[in-house]
């Protein structure tokens, strides 16, 4: 919705400033320039992408328009569920954790909250080095190489939609200048004709230059900033996730391996410290009161 409100206020800020000048829109409308500029950036975009890169860029496009699922609520879920994981895992043993991780589509505790269960990236990140922590082979510096080498291949794969975007925002000024200078070799062409036709076909070719330049830094590059911000959520989680496990790993109890985690949060999200004790108690409480009406 702000994408669209914020395309809004681009277009009424030019156009509008333009008209009180005393500008004609008319002159504005140049369908031939906007074809050479948007079909010259379409295919410098498929050659400069292979068929996995133009497939991810076309499947993320959707994901701009969509609300942000990363809510603080969101949070406290994640965190709640690791608590509540890692909590059975200190009283019953890691060992009793395999169940849960085998099939958390089964497991109470990962259907305590649906929202997450239907996020498959998180869900196969913390049930995967679950897996590796019950196996005991290996120590919290192994696991924290891996889990960061899964960060980074992470966010590696997802930065390619949004460079592939920005690669495309940032062309579009030169083919604008292209469409421009092609449209005074036209008017030098037509040197024959009257000063004002010759005036005319001139203002036409500089519109080139402004389409270029304003759908690359009014329309084009801002979305791959929004794709970057989107999925650094994604990585956020995970992070958060990473020093959670990595906490416990290391000794200390559920309570204090969750604040770990929650410290590492964007502070627009952040839930404070008694929230989180607050919604903990909460769910546990639920859950007592479910499993005493079993």
């Amino acid at each position: 919705m702000l994408i669209i409100l914020g395309y809004i206020v681009v277009i009424g800020s030019v156009l509008g400033g333009y008209t009180l000048v005393g500008g004609e829109m008319g002159a504005l409308f140049q369908p031939t320039e906007l074809l050479i500029i948007g079909g010259a950036g379409v295919g410098a975009f498929l050659v400069g992408n292979c068929g996995k890169s133009i497939n991810k860029t076309l499947k993320a496009i959707p994901l701009l328009f969509r609300g942000s699922k990363y809510t603080k609520k969101h949070y406290l879920d994640l965190m709640t569920l690791q608590f509540r994981l890692l909590s059975k895992a200190r009283q019953q043993g890691v060992l009793a954790l395999e169940k849960d991780i085998e099939s958390p589509a089964d497991s109470e505790i990962f259907k305590s909250y649906p929202a997450l269960l239907g996020d498959e990236m998180i869900v196969n990140f913390i049930t995967d080095y679950l897996r590796l922590i019950i196996s005991g082979n290996m120590n919290a510096f192994e696991i924290e190489s891996l889990m960061d080498g899964e960060i980074e291949t992470y966010e590696y794969e997802s930065d390619g939609p949004a460079k592939s975007l920005s690669a495309a925002g940032d062309g579009l000024p030169a083919f604008g200048i292209v469409a421009a200078v092609m449209g005074v070799v036209h008017a030098l062409a037509s040197a024959d004709r009257p000063a004002a036709e010759l005036g005319e076909l001139i203002a036409r070719a500089m519109v080139g230059t402004f389409l270029g330049i304003l759908l690359s830094y009014g329309f084009v590059s801002p979305l791959a900033a929004v794709l970057r911000q989107k999925y650094a959520e994604n990585t956020k989680m995970m992070q958060c996730i990473k020093v959670t496990l990595l906490s416990s790993m290391h000794g200390y109890p559920p309570q204090i391996a969750v604040e770990f985690g929650r410290k590492v949060l964007y502070s627009s999200e952040r839930p404070s410290f008694s929230e989180l004790e607050e919604y903990v108690r909460d769910n546990k409480s639920v859950k007592t009161s479910a499993e005493q009406d079993a």
